[in-house]
Parts: C-alpha cells; sequence; structure tokens
C-alpha cells in the first residue's frame, strides 16, 4: 500500500506537471513565426525601397532629358538667344520657347522654299545661258568660215539711230497734238493723231526723212 500511494503520487505530481507544461506552452506565442515574420518584413520593406528608387531614378532622368532637350532648343534657335523686353531677365518658360521654336521653323520652311526658287530659276538661267553659248559658237564658226560675209550688214548704232529719229519724230507730232484734261479728250486726240500722222505715206516720209539724216551724219 506504501508503494501504491508512493506511484499514485508520483503520477499526480507529473501529471500536473504535464498540464502546467501544456498550459504555459500554449500561453507562449510561437516564437519560430515571429522569427520568420520578422526575417521576411524586412525584405519587404527593402524590396520596396529598391522600387521606389528605381522610380525615382527614372523620373529624375526623364526630366533631365525633357531639361536638356530645352537647353538645346534654346542654344540652336536663334529667337530665343534675344532677350524679351517684356518677360526681362527672367528665363523663358518651356511654352515660350515652343512657341519660338516653332516660329523658327516655319520660318526656315519659308527660306527653303524660297532658296528652291531662286535655284529654279538660276537653273532656267544656266540653261539659257548654254543655248546663247551653243548659238553663238555657231556664229563664230559660220563667221571663221566665211569672213567676207557680213561687212556690208548695218551695225546696230546705226539700227538704234534710225529707231531713235522715227520714234523722235513720232513724239514731237504726238506732243503736239495730244491733250490730257480729261479722258474723253485724250482718246479722241489719240485717234486723230492715228489718222493723221500713222499713215502709211506719213509714216514712209518720216522714215526716208530719218535715213537722209543718219546717212548724213556718217558720210
Amino acid at each position: 500500500p506504501a508503494l501504491f500511494m508512493d506511484n499514485a503520487r508520483k503520477g499526480s505530481i507529473v501529471s500536473r506537471a504535464n498540464s502546467i507544461g501544456s498550459t504555459s506552452a500554449s500561453s507562449v506565442p510561437n516564437t519560430d513565426d515571429e522569427d520568420s515574420d520578422y526575417h521576411q518584413e524586412p525584405y519587404k520593406e527593402s524590396y520596396k525601397d529598391r522600387r521606389r528608387r528605381a522610380h525615382t531614378q527614372a523620373e529624375q532622368k526623364r526630366r533631365d532629358a525633357i531639361k536638356k532637350g530645352y537647353d538645346d532648343l534654346q542654344a540652336i534657335v536663334p529667337t530665343c538667344e534675344q532677350q524679351d523686353f517684356s518677360i526681362g531677365s527672367q528665363k523663358l518658360s518651356k511654352a515660350i520657347v515652343l512657341q519660338k521654336t516653332i516660329d523658327y521653323i516655319q520660318f526656315l520652311h519659308k527660306e527653303k522654299k524660297k532658296q528652291e526658287e531662286e535655284v529654279s530659276t538660276l537653273r532656267k538661267d544656266v540653261m539659257a545661258l548654254k543655248i546663247m553659248k551653243v548659238n553663238y559658237e555657231q556664229i563664230v564658226k559660220a563667221h571663221q568660215d566665211n569672213p567676207n560675209e557680213g561687212k556690208d550688214q548695218v551695225s546696230d548704232e546705226v539700227k538704234f539711230n534710225v529707231f531713235q529719229g522715227i520714234m523722235d519724230s513720232l513724239f514731237q507730232s504726238f506732243n503736239a497734238s495730244i491733250s490730257v484734261t480729261s479722258f474723253q479728250e485724250l482718246s479722241a486726240c489719240v485717234f486723230r493723231w492715228i489718222e493723221e500722222h500713222c499713215k502709211p505715206q506719213t509714216l514712209q516720209d518720216v522714215v526716208i526723212g530719218v535715213l537722209h539724216q543718219v546717212k548724213s551724219q556718217l558720210y
């Protein structure tokens, strides 16, 4: 009986110890889970920080690229370098830089079109000069083949003197016969002058008189 009581007492003590241990274990938090969460949380924050930092760097690069683009435009476009009195010493805004750039591009397009038209005109002139050169070479060659040809031809100076004499004679009669008081009177005088001073016989007499005058000057 004493041995039985001793064993029973020991079993009771062990049972109470197990229950106490179970109770205390259940009351204590799971340290393994906490250690796992404690180690994972800094990793998540670090990953977010890296993403945030990468995004910030990309945004800064984008802003730097835009700023460099506007700086390049201000350096290239001449009108952006000119100081606007309404703005003073203030820095040009992006809107003003863009507008001045657009205006300058339109100006360049107009200048390009103008230069293309000038080039086209010059090409036509060059083509005309080439044709004149070919004709002149043919005339020179023909003159070299027949050196005596054209000696009896009338010079350009004589032709001009004849033309000038005829025009002077007609102008004198026109100035003496025409009245410019009104348009109706002018019209009537012009028709009357044509009928009187531009008849074939009258013009023939004028030309003959001029030819005699030029001939007397030459000889």
